[in-house]
């Protein structure tokens, strides 16, 4: 079945009413690996450039098969033991990143793309979890960064220089000239299973503390194969890659999936460059562009409409499209972004809209604008009401469950965790929402203590508990304070403070918050701060998340901004 010619229906599910897309999305066989999928796309894209960046770096499918098959030797030579498993990355979204990712997993060990943009406990916290005893990175990373790690680094500008003409005619060669039946079998790839741990990808969640996202072979592939069917890939198109492959987003949008499909990509070191991203942009004619609305802002302000003349798609994730953010990016560039939605913990994408020029179904496209689109084939959802635990009624917002094949393994060496959010096979996104009677998913707000601010996860519990340490160090145990968020025009949501008389300015809180370490886009701001005379609870003396948000969002308009009202306290 192709894409588009897939069907939506009601699935009984015991008292949960289901929707389901059918797709082969879901029908991945045990000998249609990923890699192997890799491996013969690759190989069929001929003299095509498949890869390139900034730096001016470009290579073919073959090409890269060849660099991957090299690294892979030296490392398995020089660098890694032979039952050292995980491995960490610290790259950029480079041609070089992209090949450490695929060096790693054709050596069946798994990628473990870092968050550099981490505090160093955090991503020490990565490390030791994960067990890395090695990081590939680049001397010209760690300089512009600035980080240190416990785990040995592996330096790419060393490993080149260290690569042999046997290492290059035997691994390289192997690589573009093995049929590949024989050189999947080399590779152990004919025995991977779908269920196989592939990668891990680290997530802040509710508490702060990084959880590892379990990612198999069937995640991501799935995924990728759903993606490249919804939006109808053909190898006219190119991918502007900008988003990190430390973020779900980045790397199985832009790194496994133009190598699964006949797209190729470019990518450019940080999305927050404009001017490069544009240059890179106009010289390669790339045709998608994936983001988020704060990049998109940044964008409409710096790059010329020229630059962007090529583009036939944007997408946006990570957080709330504001149709105002649509509007002027359309103006500027004659083409409208949408919106689509998912987390790391699926892979990430659970739905997504596709607008009519990428559309290759019969009927209209499946686009409805200010909702997050509809589930890509495989995805399953189901909107439960918070309060009963039943189904929720057509058109009324509850808590959004997801199954299908994106869903992940679990949370690395967290059985715990892993059980608060899998039932069954069933993932809790903690996301609020409704969905219409065409499947249609609109976010309506969050349960679990998280927000997305800029695109980036922000931890409530993290914020509430420094406040309530320094209350505490100030002698000021009376003050009850408690997280929440609203919408918020330009930045997706905005923190704020709810909390009962306090004995200090928050000016001073947040001085505080800097002064330990916080990064500032977990800091509010003043006017973030709402008093009440006492915090909204349950039954169960605990908080009640749902009341708080509501309270809080008495005090700011729908674009975020404080309203001038008096103190409820």
């Amino acid at each position: 079945m192709h894409a588009g010619s897939g069907r939506t229906g009601l699935v009984g599910f015991n008292r949960f009413r289901i929707f389901v897309m059918a797709t082969d999305a879901d029908l991945l066989t045990e000998s249609d690996s990923l890699l192997r999928h890799v491996v013969r796309t690759c190989r069929k894209s001929g003299d095509r450039t498949k890869l390139s960046d900034s730096t001016g770096v470009e290579l073919t499918g073959a090409d890269l098969l060849a660099r991957a098959m090299v690294l892979r030797r030296v490392l398995r030579k020089r660098y890694l033991a032979s039952k050292e498993r995980n491995v960490g990355i610290i790259l950029p979204p480079t041609v070089a990143g992209a090949v450490a990712n695929l060096a790693l997993a054709l050596d069946r060990r798994v990628p473990v793309n870092l968050n550099f943009s981490l505090g160093a406990r955090e991503l020490q916290h990565c490390i030791d979890e994960a067990d890395i005893r090695h990081v590939i990175t680049s001397r010209k990373v760690l300089d512009r960064l600035k980080i240190s790690v416990s785990a040995e680094s592996i330096i790419l500008e060393d490993v080149a220089a260290s690569v042999s003409l046997v290492d290059k005619v035997l691994a390289g060669g192997t690589a573009k000239y093995l049929p590949e039946p024989l050189l999947s079998r080399l590779l152990g790839l004919t025995d991977t299973e779908q269920d196989e741990l592939f990668t891990i990808l680290f997530t802040s969640g509710a508490t702060g503390e990084p959880k590892g996202a379990m990612l198999s072979n069937r995640n991501i592939h799935s995924n990728c194969n759903a993606m490249s069917q919804r939006i109808g890939i053909s190898e006219d198109d190119v991918l502007i890659g900008v988003l990190p492959f430390f973020h779900a987003f980045g790397l199985t949008l832009t790194l496994w999936m133009p190598l699964t499909c006949d797209a190729s990509v470019a990518y450019h070191t940080s999305p927050l460059e404009p001017e490069a991203i544009g240059t890179l942009t106009r010289k390669v004619r790339g045709t998608i562009l994936l983001s988020t609305p704060t990049l998109l802002r940044l964008y409409e302000r710096n790059v010329p409409a020229d630059d962007f003349s090529s583009l036939t798609m944007v997408a946006t994730g990570a957080e709330r499209l504001p149709a105002d953010t649509a509007d002027r990016f359309e103006t500027t560039y004659g083409i409208r972004p949408f919106e689509g939605y998912g987390a790391t913990e699926t892979a990430p994408v659970i739905s997504f809209n596709v607008p009519a020029s990428r559309w290759r179904g019969s009927g209209k496209a499946p686009i409805r604008e200010g909702t997050v689109g509809m589930p890509i084939p495989g995805v399953q959802v189901r909107v439960i009401d918070e309060t009963s635990g039943s189904l929720a009624e057509s058109g009324r917002e509850g808590l959004l469950w997801v199954k299908g094949p994106n869903v992940m393994l679990g949370y690395l060496n967290r059985d715990d965790l892993t059980a608060k959010v899998i039932d069954r096979g069933w993932y809790n996104t903690g996301d609020i929402v409704f969905q219409d009677e065409d499947g249609f998913l609109t976010i309506t707000g969050r349960q679990s203590q998280f927000s997305k601010v800029a695109g980036e996860t922000v931890p409530h519990l993290l914020i509430e508990g420094h406040i309530s340490d320094i209350l505490r160090e100030l002698g000021d145990d009376d003050c009850d304070a408690a997280i929440t968020a609203v919408p918020h025009l330009k930045r997706g949501e905005r923190i704020v403070v709810v909390h009962t008389p306090m004995n200090v300015e928050p000016e001073y809180i947040l001085r505080e918050l800097a002064n330990r370490g916080m990064p500032p886009l977990f800091i509010p701001y003043p006017e973030s701060f709402v008093e009440v005379g006492t915090l909204p609870t349950l039954g169960s003396g605990k908080v009640g998340l749902s009341a708080l948000r509501r309270l809080a969002r008495q005090h700011f308009d729908d674009e975020g901004n404080r309203l001038r009202l008096p103190s409820t306290g």
